[in-house]
């Protein structure tokens, strides 16, 4: 099944003279040249160029001669650390596919994943060695197929230095074209199978080179804190590691420990989601911190709030990029939001070689500043949803040109100056009385309180109107406010159709790993026994 993943259809433009440069024989000229500069700083250990390359090396030819061929796929459940991204070049190395598993996934889902993407070896950590024993009599994997990402093998058999013992270290980095695999990232979905997101090396190069134009290149120092199975850290960490950087690497993301690390290897670049930028600015010791070295901040996952963004340009040298893309590629904007101070609203405009629309929910185009479902084409395209055609299709949409866009599932608008704009997710929208209500809306009305340091507004059943929006709210610390002080001074500021229909406190908000506010989880206790 895992070769066939090549033959899946190309969404993304294809041009005759486009030039392959694998990253398993990038590194390989880097390494060399780099020598004893650090590639990898981790809690677990750090490796140099020289070392890093010698452990890929071996892990390279170690997984050949364990019988990996072309297009085979090799999963890992760890945190993140320098034998997580050496096995992660080792795979890329030997010609195969990765994929990255969270360990925030059920024992059941991690089971199904393993086999939709037909691993033929599975690579995992410590921490995670107890979430294994729950789905190892799921998976057909033979016990020396998997392997433990570190030198304890208690559970599992095999540690990964006995497992790489007598493994040669001479290049031999596989042969692969743009149309092979190159990675397969999980959705986060909470039933079934997750829908496998395949990446193949046309999508991860030109992403490569676009990014490295933000200065993620060979003298970019990376802290990445958020973990290798989310697009978002690859995004940045891999044209790090592609033109010869270092990457700062966190186990776990910890607020203080960030701002301990930026200080200590003068880091340049950082990769963040907004719960992230929040946590650390508002950390007491913030402004004790040397941060002078950073050239550039990017935030993805969620929009960045405007106060969050005024903090970040006011108080954290280096600049503030937004970007607002889906794992499955195809939509792609960026926002400088040091030269745009008046689009901080916005996500920015689209990318090079990126194309946004926005239609209607008869596929119709609309026009600038009328509300639809963004729409995206770009150089970086998902090959499809792995042995899902149906699911992949119904991403698609087909422009009066002829050309593939990716369906976003999001609601937005576009200004007159190109930038766009996100309301909500599409399943997320309230339809109260027949008006739609986008909780981005109401959300931004109720953060410009000064008692509230957190909120989400989600749709709730109502016998008057069908649904009707609640924001649940998480005050700040020294907060004296009620519930019905904040509804009130919210609906004051509200249109008449906007306005909420209570304020209930909550400690804090349900987030994914990457920050993300999990509004399915909110919504649920609400809905029971109901239709949505």
């Amino acid at each position: 099944m895992t070769n066939s993943l090549s033959e899946m259809p190309v969404y993304a433009p294809v041009t005759s003279d486009e030039t392959m440069e694998p990253i398993g024989h990038r590194i390989q000229q880097f390494a060399s040249l780099q020598g004893s500069k650090p590639a990898v700083i981790s809690e677990s250990g750090t490796l140099d160029w020289q070392d890093l390359l010698t452990r890929v090396n071996q892990i390279a030819n170690r997984l050949r001669d364990a019988g990996l061929t072309r297009g085979d796929t090799v999963a890992a459940l760890s945190e993140n650390s320098a034998n997580y991204v050496a096995l992660y070049l080792g795979t890329l190395t030997a010609g195969g596919c990765m994929v990255p598993l969270s360990g925030m996934a059920s024992a059941e889902a991690l089971g199904l994943m393993l086999a939709d993407c037909g691993a033929r070896f599975l690579f995992v950590s410590a921490k995670n060695r107890e979430l294994l024993s729950e789905f190892r009599d799921q998976t057909s994997l033979p016990a020396d197929r998997i392997i433990a990402l570190d030198d304890d093998g208690a559970g599992i058999g095999s540690s990964i230095s006995d497992w790489l013992e007598g493994a040669s270290s001479t290049p031999n980095p596989a042969e692969v074209s743009l149309d092979d695999p190159f990675n397969i990232i999980y959705s986060s979905g909470t039933t079934g199978t997750p829908k496998g997101i395949l990446h193949d090396y046309r999508f991860r190069q030109r992403q490569l080179v676009r990014m490295s134009r933000f200065g993620l290149d060979g003298d970019a120092i990376n802290l990445v804190s958020t973990p290798l199975y989310s697009n978002t850290t690859l995004v940045s960490a891999l044209p790090t590691l592609f033109f010869g950087g270092t990457l700062v690497t966190m186990a776990k993301f910890d607020a203080r420990r960030f701002l301990e690390l930026s200080e200590q290897y003068r880091v340049t670049h950082a990769m963040l989601v907004p719960v992230q930028y929040q946590r650390i600015l508002s950390d007491p010791e913030f402004d004790r911190f040397d941060l002078s070295s950073y050239k550039l901040k990017l935030c993805t996952s969620a929009p960045l709030r405007t106060g969050v963004i005024a903090d970040a340009i006011a108080r954290w040298p280096g600049s503030v990029r937004e970007i607002y893309g889906l794992t499955e590629g195809g939509i792609s904007t960026s926002l400088d939001c040091n030269t745009f101070p008046d689009k901080w609203d916005s996500v920015g405009v689209p990318t090079e070689g990126a194309e946004v629309r926005i239609i209607d929910e008869s596929g119709r185009e609309v026009p600038r500043g009328e509300i639809g479902e963004i729409v995206g084409r770009a150089i970086s395209m998902m090959r499809g949803y792995v042995n899902r055609p149906e699911q992949t299709e119904e991403m698609l949409w087909t422009s009066p040109e002829g050309d593939v866009f990716y369906r976003s599932g999001d609601m937005g608008r576009m200004d007159n100056d190109g930038f766009i704009y996100i309301l909500d997710r599409r399943k997320d929208m309230i339809i109260s009385g027949g008006f739609n209500i986008y909780a981005a809306d109401l959300e931004k009305v109720v953060l410009n309180h000064p008692k509230v340091a957190d909120v989400a507004v989600i749709g709730v059943p109502s016998e008057q109107w069908g649904e009707t929006p609640l924001g649940l709210v998480v005050t700040t610390p020294e907060s004296t406010a009620t519930e019905s002080e904040i509804l009130e001074w919210a609906n004051e500021r509200l249109g008449k159709t906007q306005r909420l229909s209570g304020i209930e406190f909550r400690e804090q908000l349900p987030r994914s790993t990457i920050g993300k506010i999990l509004k399915r989880e909110l919504r649920t206790p609400y809905w029971e026994g109901q239709e949505r």
